[in-house]
């Protein structure tokens, strides 16, 4: 079993705030997949997503 990849974006202060949002089981299940099949947590995963969409909009992704 591999470790999941680390976000080599941290925090400055190292205590970035939470972010919750509400998923259904089974959209949080693909999205578990997804993260799993790159080896990535979930967060880094949803992290990462969002710094890709900000990209393609073209605006500068900040951490």
């Amino acid at each position: 079993m591999s470790t999941a990849k680390r976000d080599p974006n941290k925090s400055k202060t190292g205590k970035a705030p939470t972010f919750q949002i509400r998923i259904t089981p089974e959209l949080k299940a693909q999205f578990e997949e997804a993260a799993k099949a790159e080896g990535m947590s979930l967060g880094n995963w949803l992290k990462n997503l969002g710094r890709k969409q900000l990209s393609r909009s073209g605006v500068e992704p900040k951490g």
